[in-house]
């Protein structure tokens, strides 16, 4: 258990809270670049409790600005989007990408009063489908050289989805390997040809054995959490009949993002970011050290759990989430339908809208959420005593140099499970069309 002002302080997001501070020192997520695509290139993005809007002016530019005109407040999102820049139908004020304001038309013509005036605007770039901002202090870091990055953009598919709950219940969900025996347990094993694109589906590691009767059978793994330079590498470690080791590599990327397996071709890169203290959308982005991705099966798979445009999901609390008690009995743990998506938003949204962790009493296997805490809590002191270079991936690391990360699925009969994890990685590196090495 924690204090409630704890659990305010790791969880709440708006500028001056201590957890929403450490957030502004990273790239956030804000959009999809798909969002951008269509005749007018705006939409509205609230992030870290802030309203904003992003567009794409006529010279392919794009600016990230308060929602609200300063004038008298009208909703920016209507806006004109003309003169590479967002004109205000109320009284026609304009507004550049730097949120300046250039032109007042209906003031007197010689005010230079539109010099003063100006709205927040924050840096964006584009990174294989995702849009990030920066909303912190000072000139952006580097993006750090993962493999959702370096990969070319025919490798990798991007997602979101909306859950109505605190950004870190969602992103510790993420960080918890023993759910996954739990939550995601299927009672009847798919084909694994039917899989592409499905977590959970594929056979594991270099065997024929079901991932999900894996799961199923062995539910008690003994998780191992190290520290890295970008945040945490979990190993969970099921060990079987036979003398082999199932061992499963995750990783935490400080602050709200995690690293994860798919399948032996594929690792999902996925952020859990705040849009205010009780909503969030998770960003993915899926890379193939194989073949290219096929970007419109993905999408198809997902817009059938999902609706357009605040990409929230169709199955949600005021429909219980499908629940199907026959289903339950049959065929799947939570009775809940074969996404595994909606069976972790079930479980982070049944826990209210933020998590009462006063209430809350952490096991053995809470190693991962129990470090990550610790971590955070860290980055809050540092920031608070002025030591910024000090929070994961900041000061002056060369991000450029952080690779990977390592994330697979390895079953081994060697006793150094460590090396069998790691070589198999290297092997399928070394096949990858692209360049995968580290």
């Amino acid at each position: 258990m924690i204090s409630q002002e704890l659990n305010d302080q790791i969880t709440l997001v708006d500028a001056g809270k201590p957890a929403g501070e450490v957030l502004r020192r990273y790239w956030q997520p804000a959009a999809l670049a798909d969002e951008l695509n269509g005749p007018r290139p705006v939409v509205p993005v609230t992030l870290l409790g802030e309203k904003l809007v992003l567009f794409r002016d006529e010279d392919g530019q794009m600016g990230l600005i308060g929602r609200h005109c300063p004038h008298r407040g009208a909703d920016l999102c209507y806006g004109r989007l003309e003169d590479n820049g967002l004109r205000c139908p109320f009284h026609g004020w304009h507004f550049n990408r730097d949120g300046q304001c250039v032109e007042q038309p209906g003031e007197p013509e010689d005010s230079r009063m539109h010099e003063r005036i100006k709205t927040a605007s924050y840096p964006v770039v584009e990174r294989n489908g995702i849009i990030f901002a920066y909303m912190g202090p000072g000139a952006p870091p580097d993006f750090p050289n993962f493999d959702c990055f370096r990969a070319p953009d025919t490798h990798v598919f991007a997602f979101k989805g909306k859950w109505e709950c605190n950004w870190l219940q969602a992103m510790e969900v993420g960080i918890d390997p023993a759910h996954a025996s739990f939550l995601h347990r299927f009672l009847q094993d798919e084909d694994p040809a039917d899989s592409y694109g499905k977590q959970f589906r594929d056979t594991a590691g270099s065997t024929d054995i079901p991932m999900t009767k894996v799961l199923r059978d062995y539910p008690r793994p003994k998780i191992e959490v190290e520290e890295t330079e970008f945040g945490m590498k979990l190993t969970s470690l099921r060990h079987m009949e036979g003398g082999i080791t199932h061992v499963r590599i995750t990783n935490q990327i400080f602050p709200e993002a995690i690293c994860i397996p798919i399948s032996r071709e594929m690792t999902i890169t996925q952020w859990h970011v705040p849009i205010d203290n009780e909503n969030c959308y998770w960003y993915s982005m899926f890379t193939s050290f194989d073949a290219p991705v096929n970007k419109t099966l993905m999408r198809e798979q997902r817009l059938r759990e999902h609706s357009l445009p605040d990409y929230a999901p169709l199955k949600n609390s005021r429909n219980q989430y499908g629940y199907n008690p026959d289903e339950q009995a049959r065929e799947t743990y939570t009775g809940m339908g074969l996404d595994i998506n909606v069976h972790d938003q079930w479980a982070v949204e049944s826990m209210g809208a933020i998590q009462d962790r006063t209430q809350e009493h952490l096991g053995q296997t809470d190693v991962g959420i129990i470090r990550y805490r610790r971590m955070l809590r860290a980055a809050i002191q540092n920031l608070a005593e002025g030591n910024e270079g000090a929070l994961p991936m900041r000061g002056n690391r060369d991000l450029t140099q952080i690779v990977g990360p390592l994330s697979n699925d390895t079953i081994t009969d060697q006793a150094d499970w460590a090396e069998a994890s790691r070589a198999a990685d290297e092997e399928r590196r070394a096949a990858c069309p692209w360049d995968a090495r580290v």
